[in-house]
């Protein structure tokens, strides 16, 4: 069986970062352009959305990056963004019906089949969990991420359910959550503090006792803007003056299996803090969350 994924996992700098599209593309000053040049070299997972990859693009983007990650021997690791009425209508709302959320989980599912040399590590449906008590649907959405993780699961694949943030729900709470999906048997673990911006130490110290509770899950935690020195406290959508934070595999122990960037750096988290849409390249905040990386 192959090794699950740990801290001496290499991960792809994927070409398709929106990052790497901005310089070729954005018009930034030279401070802008130099984070835009580290970020897009950084080992960041891509996130996948309906918006962006589409019923009938999304495998041919899942291909791609498994080529890359291929040729350069490295592993992928792709978050997964696209149920129905995602975000309980905040920032990032949207999402598929429910049969078009099927279909492009099909799609996605035949190109990680497709590459079966590759180590995939894959972030199933960020929030999706820790939001459903306060959007009322934990039936619906543990059914959704049932039906998808049966899909998705294929060879040299590990799949990560939400797992929150230390600041959110009770560990108790959140792994009662996960525990709701039961597929226990078929996913690595949980991701946690994806697109926040908790400390690592209170990340680990989480993620431990989550797992405990879970009786043997892994977990990944998301190191990507949580490395500044002002606190973001609870504070969410672009909070002013954070920084990257360690690099991809740079943490591990034996219940977390890496830190990882998940988020990538200098995407907008909603229209907040004179930012731009969810998810859209903001040359701004790249250059304030990269200056002390470089």
């Amino acid at each position: 069986m192959a090794q699950p994924p740990s801290t001496t996992t290499a991960i792809l700098a994927p070409e398709q970062s929106k990052a790497r599209d901005a310089l070729s593309g954005e018009k930034m000053d030279a401070r802008e352009r130099a984070a835009a040049e580290y970020l897009a070299d950084q080992p960041t997972a891509y996130w996948l959305t309906p918006e962006q990859d589409p019923i009938g693009t999304a495998g041919k983007t899942v291909s791609s990056l498994t080529t890359q990650a291929r040729d350069q021997e490295v592993a992928m690791a792709i978050v997964i963004y696209g149920l129905p009425e995602r975000d309980c209508g905040n920032h990032s709302a949207g999402g598929l019906s429910g049969d078009d959320y099927r279909t492009w989980i099909d799609e996605i599912s035949a190109a990680l089949e497709a590459a079966p040399d590759v180590q995939k590590l894959v972030i199933l449906e960020p929030d999706s969990l820790a939001l459903a008590p306060e959007c009322g649907n934990l039936d619906e959405r543990a059914a959704q991420l049932r039906s998808a993780v049966h899909e998705l699961t294929a060879p040299h694949t590990w799949i990560y359910l939400d797992g929150g943030h230390s600041a959110w729900l009770p560990a108790a709470e959140m792994a009662s959550l996960i525990e709701a999906v039961d597929v226990a048997d078929e996913v690595r673990g949980f991701a946690t503090n994806v697109s926040n911006y908790r400390p690592t130490y209170d990340e680990f110290t989480y993620a431990h006792a989550v797992a405990a509770q879970l009786h043997g899950m892994h977990a990944v935690i998301d190191t990507s803007r949580n490395g500044g020195s002002v606190d973001a406290g609870a504070q969410w959508c672009n909070p002013p003056d954070q920084r990257v934070g360690e690099p991809s595999g740079t943490f591990g122990d034996e219940v977390v299996d890496l830190n990882l960037w998940i988020k990538p750096p200098g995407e907008s988290d909603g229209p907040c803090e004179g930012g731009p849409a969810a998810g859209v390249w903001w040359p701004a905040a790249a250059a304030e969350l990269a200056q002390d990386a470089r």
